[in-house]
Parts: C-alpha cells; structure tokens; sequence
C-alpha cells in the first residue's frame, strides 16, 4: 500500500498478530543451541523461513545459508508489513524501518576498520530500509571509511560522519562514528513527528529507544578505556537522562539500574530489571537492556492494540529472532559451549 489513504491500524495488527504467532519461542533457541549449522537449517525449513532456505540452499550452507536466509526473510517481512500499511500507519513505520539504512552503514564501516572480507559484510547487510540497491552497492564497494563517507552524500548520514571523522581518527575507536550515525538516525525521527492521539504511544517508545540506547553506549564508553566523555556522545530526544547525568551514571550500573527502576518505565520492567540487576558483564547487561525495551515494546502492544504499537513490537520480535538464531549458528561453528551461546542470546 501507501503513504496515501487512511490509516488501516486494524487490518496491518492483525496480520502482525499471525506473524508474530509464527516466531520461535525460547524453547526452540534452546534446541537450536544443541544443533549444528545444518540442523539449524533443516529446522528453519520447517518454519517461515522454507521460501528462504530452499531458494539459497544450492548456492550456501552452513552458518553462510542461515545468514543469507535470516537476512532475506527479515527484509521480506518489513517489506510486507509495508505493503499492508495506508497513510500516517505506513509513514510511522516507514520511520521506524529506516534504522536499517543504519545498521548498514554501521556494519560497512565496521568492515572496513576490521578487514572483514566484502562477501562476509554483505551477509550482514539487511535491505529493509530506504538505501537503493546501487546506494548499498556502493556500501559494499568503499574500501575506506572515508569512501563509505563519500557514498552517503546527499544522505542524513553524510554530514555527521565528516564532522566525526577527526573524533576517530584521533581516539582510535569506532564509537564517534557509529554514535554520529545513530544520533542521525534517531533526530530525523523525531524531527516532523506530528504527535496526537494516534502517535502518542509511538513518540514514548522512541524516547524509551532513546533512554536505552544511550545507557548502553554511556556503559560502553566508560568500560573501552578510551578517553572519552559519555555526554559528548549523548543522543538527545529521550527523558530519562541529560547529557551531563549519564557521565556520572555510567560508572556505576547499579545506580543506572535505580534510575531506570525509579523511572516511567520502573512499573512494566519489574522482571527485566532485576535481570539488569544480575548482570555480571557489559554483554550480560547489554542483553538484558536489549530485554528490557522488548518486553517495554510488547506492554504498549498489548495496552494499545489499535495504534502502530503492535507493529513496533513485532519488528523487534522479529529482529530478536534473527540476531538470536545467528548468535547461535556463529556460536556452534566457532565451537563455544552451550553456556557461552546461551549468554549471548535475548530471551524474556
């Protein structure tokens, strides 16, 4: 459909609910981390990822067909999802989906400073936002970060990438660029947003995003050793912390935990904030965040069914889904224990 028409909240919530339906559950990441890479896929076969799975199984195997597989059924859902969606419910999650045009100039870039091969880069591409086939293609071509700069021009990227670029080269670290792309990311979301009744619930799940996203870069920067101040990679537009609070916070978790438990979102994250609590590394504490915004994202689904909620719930599902099963499949082929791949999964 469009951005055109009226907004059909009833109609695109109810498929959303029979795709949701189809997710797997933790007991299924619990089988899956006893299974190899092949078993994984044949098990994907069996389930909404059979189109994907037979399509690449000539070319791939392995943890490359699970990867391409995840890839292509995440993009084919977001892209139903619009296809579904009329008028101001198809521009609010047409909003949302661009993040994706993010996290693939985040993994390019990422590439690059690693030496990651193209081929592998391009696995981790997912083409659900708003880039173009030949604006990704020119992604996947740069060899540098500064060409990958120069392939964002005329793009909401562009500019901030440049003036971030002296910030890394001088500390070494990717956090100025990728914060430059997610602070970009997340202010043009913001930005024109007409808020009413429709889009009420929408704006506080953004702020939450927001909150949480910077709690976590905030505990990532103090613990990289970089000498870098959190509140100069603050991503303004969330209410529960200013720039200077989260310096301060961000040495210690478990004052940031209280702030969250005292916070709006204190009453619907009893359960994920004592998973906070417990969490005895920076990954443990990142996934439990992770856990947090979900569980934050199904409690607004389920509070208010007729507004675009449900679809944003379901978009992190899904993505949930994905990063999961791919934690598991690089976990198996680089032989980890069962422990070690449980840790690196989100499971509620």
């Amino acid at each position: 459909m469009s951005a055109t028409g009226s907004s059909n909240p009833e109609y695109v919530n109810a498929r959303v609910r029979s795709r949701r339906g189809a997710l797997f559950d933790d007991e299924d990441y619990r089988k899956f981390v006893r299974m190899g890479p092949a078993e994984i896929a044949r098990f994907m076969e069996e389930s909404t990822y059979e189109e994907e799975i037979n399509a690449l199984g000539a070319r791939f195997s392995g943890v490359d067909l699970i990867e391409f597989a995840l890839n292509r059924n995440l993009a084919k859902q977001f892209n139903d999802i619009l296809d579904w969606a009329n008028g101001r419910l198809y521009d609010l999650i047409a909003r949302y989906l661009r993040k994706f045009d993010a996290w693939n100039v985040k993994t390019a870039i990422r590439g690059i400073y690693a030496d990651t091969p193209r081929e592998v880069v391009e696995t981790d591409l997912i083409r659900a936002g708003e880039f173009d086939d030949r604006r990704t293609e020119r992604l996947l071509e740069a060899t540098t970060i500064e060409e990958v700069i120069d392939s964002l021009d005329g793009t909401i990227y562009g500019r901030p990438l440049r003036e971030a670029y002296d910030d890394y080269e001088e500390s070494g670290v990717l956090v100025p660029l990728e914060n430059a792309v997610d602070r970009a990311f997340y202010e043009n979301l913001l930005d024109g947003l007409v808020v009413d009744e429709a889009t009420e619930q929408y704006r506080e799940f953004l702020y939450a995003e927001i909150d949480f996203r910077n709690a976590r870069n905030a505990l990532r920067l103090a613990r990289s050793g970089a000498d870098i101040d959190p509140s100069e990679y603050y991503i303004p537009g969330g209410r529960l912390f200013s720039a200077a609070e989260l310096s301060q916070l961000a040495q210690s978790p478990d004052e940031l935990v209280t702030r969250i438990r005292d916070s709006v979102y204190g009453d619907r994250l009893s359960s994920a904030l004592d998973e906070l609590e417990q969490a005895d590394s920076l990954i443990g504490f990142e996934r439990a965040l992770e856990a947090a915004l979900l569980e934050y994202s199904g409690s607004l689904g389920h509070v208010f069914p007729l507004s675009v909620s449900p679809v944003i719930s379901y978009i992190l599902a899904k993505e949930r889904e994905v990063e999961n099963i791919r934690a598991i499949a690089r976990g198996r082929e680089a032989g980890l224990t069962e422990d070690e791949i449980e840790a690196e999964l989100v499971i509620l």
